[in-house]
């Protein structure tokens, strides 16, 4: 990675146009201002690097849990049966083996492709996306010492003539490339893929995905901490206790300075076993359906995530899309009747079976990371950030990443 006060045209040189303290370009410096400003006005007078989290913080040695699989020794029928249907979370080598990604996905290389482009990075109090150049977000990445950074998480990328370049830099792994999301017109569903691009500290609070929706998350560059819970677990178990949530309530680095150590403790209930790994470059996470998790950068890292129903999970997507997003419901039964009429009496008996919101009693997470859309859904990830949107929902999945579905709780100033 070039000097902090490389210009990005190849000469590293210290002039009049770069601030002194952080060594970035002034324009750099006066546009990740102000979008600090639009995405977290309540840090406006205390600060963004007040705790010194860059400096005095470090997570805990890790106790890695998880079930991990070669990803290209594992037919998809196994898979489903063994990991997806009982809704096992895993973690799966081999599945990104030839993506351009792989060489293309490096912050110089993106630098050099998207230099002028934008990407979301948050969100105002008004639910409008906050977004960077990718030239002001990458000097931002080289110098910040924030407690918890912006985050590059975007699901618009793939509909923008410029940025959808980066479709052709990967491949949906063969595990999920049924996604029953795929029948519905692309302009109607819910956001299902995000760009997510991030330094040291940032990264996801506790939440559970949108409209019962499992989730895969491939890492291209750089190291993530998980932490995943079984879905029945309470609201009120894995999340940080009001009195230790400080001004950054809903972010992941608070979360592992608070409630991480009671997940690690003995005190810790046993009917709620925990998972925790840290995901390697190369490797593919699987969150099932409902399950609790929170996701730390431990370094700098790109990677790519998407949200699916397949026919594991359809009986817990369906009902909850019938009561959270009832207009794209029709549509989609409508496509699916045609397309996958087999499929129908699934919906239909789920339809009917008594609702269960044991995992559905919480406006969680966060974030500064879905795209404008009035009628957005949405693993990681979903950068934390709790505040109103213009479009007011009912998703029906309460305990969803706001992040995802389009539109984010209040935040108290």
């Amino acid at each position: 990675m070039r000097d902090c006060c490389d210009d990005g045209r190849g000469s590293s040189r210290t002039s009049n146009n770069y601030d002194p303290e952080t060594k970035i370009h002034h324009r750099s410096l006066r546009r990740v201002q102000e979008a600090k400003k639009k995405a977290r006005p309540e840090l406006k007078n205390y600060g963004w690097e007040t705790l010194g989290y860059a400096s005095n913080y470090s997570l805990p040695p890790l106790h890695d849990n998880i079930i991990r699989l070669d990803g290209q020794q594992l037919s998809v029928e196994e898979f489903r049966e063994k990991y997806e249907r009982p809704g096992i979370p895993v973690l799966l080598s081999g599945l990104t083996e030839g993506w351009l990604a792989n060489e293309k996905w490096t912050t110089e290389r993106l630098l050099k492709r998207f230099r002028n482009q934008k990407f979301k990075c948050g969100e105002d109090d008004d639910g409008y996306s906050v977004k960077l150049k990718m030239k002001y977000y990458y000097d931002y990445l080289r110098c910040n010492k924030d407690d918890s950074p912006l985050y590059i998480f975007d699901s618009s990328f793939g509909e923008r003539n410029k940025t959808k370049k980066l479709l052709d830099d990967y491949q949906i792994p063969k595990f999920w490339e049924d996604d029953l999301f795929r029948y519905a017109e692309m302009k109607k569903r819910p956001p299902h893929r995000w760009f997510v691009m991030g330094p040291p500290r940032s990264g996801t609070a506790i939440h559970i995905d949108p409209l019962g929706t499992s989730a895969w998350n491939s890492l291209i560059q750089g190291h993530k901490r998980w932490v995943l819970i079984p879905p029945d677990a309470p609201k009120y178990l894995v999340k940080p206790y009001k009195g230790e949530s400080g001004k950054h309530p809903d972010e992941a680095v608070t979360w592992f300075r608070t409630v991480y150590e009671r997940v690690r403790s003995s005190s810790w209930p046993k009917e709620y076993p925990y998972i925790e790994c840290r995901q390697n470059p190369g490797e593919t996470m699987f969150v099932p359906a409902g399950w609790w998790h929170v996701v730390i950068n431990e370094d700098m890292t790109i990677a790519i995530t998407q949200n699916l129903c397949s026919t594991a999970n359809l009986h817990i997507v369906w009902p909850k899309t019938v009561r959270g997003r009832p207009k794209f419901s029709k549509h989609w039964f409508l496509r699916l009747k045609k397309e996958r009429p087999e499929l129908i009496p699934i919906m239909e008996a789920a339809e009917s079976t008594p609702r269960d919101d044991n995992s559905s009693s919480d406006s969680s997470s966060s974030s500064s990371s879905s795209d404008d859309s009035s009628d957005d859904s949405g693993t990681e990830e979903c950068p934390s950030d709790s505040r109103k949107r213009r479009h007011s929902q009912n998703t029906g999945d309460n305990a969803a990443c706001p992040s995802k579905i389009g539109r984010s709780p209040n935040r108290s100033k």
